[in-house]
């Protein structure tokens, strides 16, 4: 299922909201998707990986989306 980028920052926005990205620390986040739990880890050159599906195949996923979004949210750089 290919998703257009204004439904993936949609839904992004909404798991964000909903309070289901929970940062773990050490640059992990647990993301809890509509269709599992998924982590997504900062890597030391500040680029972004989810262990779903999507991200394997596309290399862009709304769990990645979430993360930055909150990031942005809460001033990290």
């Amino acid at each position: 299922m290919r998703m257009g980028l204004e439904r993936m920052v949609e839904k992004a926005e909404r798991l964000v909201r909903q309070g289901r990205v929970i940062y773990l620390g050490g640059g992990r986040y647990n993301v809890i998707g509509d269709h599992g739990t998924y982590l997504v880890n900062m890597l030391p050159d500040g680029k972004l990986t989810c262990t779903c599906q999507g991200f394997q195949t596309r290399r862009v996923c709304s769990h990645v989306a979430a993360v930055i979004i909150l990031r942005e949210i809460r001033g990290f750089k």
